[in-house]
C-alpha cells in the first residue's frame, strides 16, 4: 500500500489562557477514557486468582491516569492538525484555554504518576505494560504512525488494546491467554471503527494532512478493508468462550453481536454511504461495550 506523501496544514494554535478545571480534563480524553477504563476492568475481573478491592481499585484508576495522559500528550502533538479539522477545533489547545506547554507537563507528570503507583502498590509487570502503553500510543502512534502512513490505526490500535492485558496482569502478574484474547479483540475492532469514521470525516483529514485510509487508498478500498476486518473480528469475539474464560451464554451472545457488525460492514460495502458508515461507526462503539459487558455478566453469574 502507498505511503502518504501530503504535508499537514500548519496552523496555530489560539493563545491560550491559565485554563480551567474542565479545560484540564478535556485534554484526557475522557470519552475515549471511559470505554480504555472499562476493558482493563474486565480484565482485571476475568484474571483467574483474586486482588484485594483496594488494589483492584488503584489498577483501573492508574490505568484511566495513563489513558488520559497519553490523550492529553497527544493533544499537545497534534495540536496544529486539530486547529484544521472540524471535529477537533473545539479541543482545549487549538481553542486557546490551555497552552501546549501546560498540557505536556500535565501529560508527563500524570504518565509518570501513574506507571509509578502501577508499580508500588499493584506489581511491575503491570507498571511495565502501563508504561509501554503509553509510549506506543504517544512515539510509535502519535509521533511516528499517524502522519505517515495510512496503516497508522492498524499498528497504532494495539495501544488502545493493551488495558484489559494490564488488568489480566495487575491480578495474576503475568500474561497468559486470556488477556491475549482480549487484546486481540479490541486490536482487530479498532480498524473498522476508526476506518468507519474517517470515511464520512475524509475531508478533515485531508484538509489536515492525516493519510487514513480514506484519503490514500480511497473509499472502495477503505470499505473492502472494513468488511475484511469486520468477518476477523466477529469470531474474535466469540474467542473467550473456547478461552475458558466465558461461558456458551456469552459465546451465542458475542455470535449474535459480530454477525450484526459483519452485516453493517456488508451494507456499508455495497452502498458507499456516509449514513451507513456512521451508523457502522455507532454500532462498533456498542459492539465493544457489549460485548465487555457480556463478558462480565458472565463472570459475576459464574461468581453466585
Amino acid at each position: 500500500m502507498a505511503e502518504a506523501s501530503i504535508q499537514p496544514a500548519r496552523v496555530l494554535p489560539a493563545e491560550a489562557d491559565g485554563g480551567e478545571a474542565r479545560d484540564f480534563i478535556a485534554l484526557l480524553k475522557p470519552r475515549v477514557m471511559s470505554l480504555v477504563v472499562f476493558s482493563g476492568l474486565v480484565g482485571l475481573a476475568l484474571a483467574p486468582g483474586s486482588i484485594h478491592p483496594v488494589l483492584g481499585v488503584v489498577a483501573v484508576l492508574c490505568i484511566a491516569i495513563g489513558a488520559g495522559a497519553s490523550g492529553a500528550i497527544n493533544m499537545w502533538y497534534d495540536a496544529d492538525i486539530d486547529a484544521v479539522m472540524s471535529r477537533t477545533q473545539k479541543r482545549p489547545i487549538p481553542a486557546g484555554k490551555v497552552s501546549a506547554e501546560a498540557a505536556l507537563a500535565f501529560g508527563c507528570i500524570l504518565s509518570a504518576g501513574s506507571v509509578a503507583l502501577m508499580g508500588l502498590a499493584v506489581n511491575w509487570l503491570a507498571a511495565g505494560l502501563l508504561a509501554f502503553t503509553i509510549l506506543f500510543y504517544v512515539g510509535i502512534y502519535t509521533m511516528w504512525l499517524k502522519r505517515r502512513t495510512p496503516q497508522n490505526i492498524v499498528i497504532g490500535g494495539a495501544a488502545g488494546a493493551f488495558p484489559p492485558m494490564i488488568g489480566w496482569a495487575a491480578v495474576t502478574g503475568d500474561i497468559a491467554l486470556g488477556g491475549v484474547v482480549l487484546f486481540l479483540i479490541i486490536f482487530f475492532w479498532t480498524p473498522p471503527h476508526f476506518w468507519a469514521l474517517a470515511l464520512y470525516r475524509s475531508g478533515d483529514y485531508a484538509r489536515a494532512g492525516v493519510p487514513m485510509l480514506p484519503v490514500i487508498a480511497g473509499r472502495d478500498e477503505t470499505r473492502k478493508q472494513i468488511l475484511i476486518y469486520s468477518l476477523i473480528v466477529a469470531p474474535l469475539g466469540v474467542a473467550p468462550m473456547f478461552a475458558g474464560i466465558a461461558g456458551i451464554g456469552y459465546g451465542i451472545f458475542a455470535g449474535v453481536l459480530g454477525a450484526g457488525f459483519v452485516a453493517l460492514a456488508a451494507k456499508l460495502y455495497r452502498s458507499d454511504s456516509d449514513k451507513d458508515a456512521k451508523r457502522l461507526f455507532g454500532f462498533s462503539i456498542l459492539y465493544l461495550f457489549l460485548l465487555l459487558t457480556g463478558l462480565l455478566v458472565d463472570w459475576a453469574i459464574g461468581l453466585i
